[in-house]
């Protein structure tokens, strides 16, 4: 398998945690995983190039690396206020123009802003920024409450640890879920954080903090076979369905029965990628009940079918089965 090419192009001064995590999860070789990528960066003006942190990187690349990358990744970019070099610009046109991925962490969506590439299209940054890139780009549908924006050739995502979801993300869409997995937990971080921004934004000191949904999530999560329901969720809670899907709203963004849904659906992909198991075993394993009701769920979230993402994603040999055909329900 040849190696996909990652490059990181910094603009100065360069925030240094957003350029840490892009290079933690596509820059490391990790013990007993599989390397698929390479991992450089590249600037407008190789040489000394100041950081957020006080320091300066020594960066030979300039931007004639981005010419062979297949995925360009921008880690922020601090002085959205000024215009954006023409060369930059253009070196970024260019690289779209011939099919190169674009990934912009954070603040780097007013680049690709200003570069064009979102026009009349969806796009999220920061949650203290959402209002200004609106504003400045009013042909931009902003989704202010998302981590991440994946438009297939363009992605944004939201602040600081959000482009670590979007990376991990990323390398979910290359290499499949198991892998993906294997990333995150070398990196001690959930594969996939369930919810929107705004569930981190601050609010008045009078607002009340809402009570932990993790113990609900972790006990969930062990009983995805079972046929559980909301009110299943809200009992073991003690709370009513009402209160549960306020807190579902505050901390994840999201409502207990879709979360529910992610969860089965993501445990599927796991299964499917990492055994043999027939797509009606796997639907009463994650309790999607049915192979009918698993290929309808799988094909609305992920726009594929089981069959078609088990020939993509399983690494080891699999077993054709016919039950496993990639024809929907009607």
């Amino acid at each position: 398998m040849s190696l996909h090419r990652v490059v990181c192009l910094l603009l100065p001064p360069q925030s240094t945690f957003e350029l840490a995590g892009a290079a933690e999860v596509f820059g490391l070789n990790r013990p007993g995983l599989p390397s698929r990528y390479t991992f450089d960066v590249c600037t407008e003006r190789p040489g000394s190039l100041p950081t957020l942190a006080g320091y300066d990187m020594a960066v030979t690349h300039g931007l004639s690396a981005l010419q062979g990358a297949q995925t360009i990744l921008i880690p922020g970019w601090v002085q959205r206020a000024s215009a954006p070099s023409p060369s930059v610009v253009d070196a970024l046109r260019r690289a779209h123009r011939r099919g190169a991925r674009i990934a912009a962490l954070c603040s780097a969506a007013f680049l690709l802003a200003e570069a064009g590439l979102l026009e009349g299209r969806r796009a999220t940054t920061h949650w203290r920024m959402a209002d200004e890139l609106a504003a400045r780009h009013p042909g931009i549908q902003v989704e202010p409450d998302v981590l991440y924006v994946d438009l297939g050739d363009v992605s944004t995502s939201a602040g600081t640890a959000a482009g670590i979801d979007l990376c991990l993300h990323l390398i979910r869409t290359d290499q499949g879920a198991a892998y993906a997995n294997q990333v995150a937990r070398h990196m001690v971080m959930p594969p996939h954080r369930e919810g929107g921004q705004l569930q981190y934004a601050t609010f008045p000191l009078t607002d009340r903090t809402p009570e932990s949904l993790a113990p609900l999530l972790d006990w969930a999560a062990e009983r995805l076979h079972e046929p559980l329901s909301v009110d299943d969720l809200a009992a073991f809670g003690a709370v009513s369905t009402r209160t549960l899907a306020r807190r579902f709203a505050e901390q994840l963004g999201t409502s207990p029965g879709n979360w529910l849904l992610r969860q089965r659906v993501m445990a599927a992909r796991s299964l499917l990628e990492e055994t043999d198991l027939a797509v009606e075993t796997i639907a009463t394993r994650t309790g999607l009940s049915s192979a009918a009701n698993l290929r309808r769920r799988f094909h609305a979230l992920l726009h594929t079918t089981p069959a078609a993402y088990r020939r993509s994603f399983r690494h080891a040999t699999s077993v054709t089965r016919t039950e496993d055909s990639d024809m929907l329900p009607a």
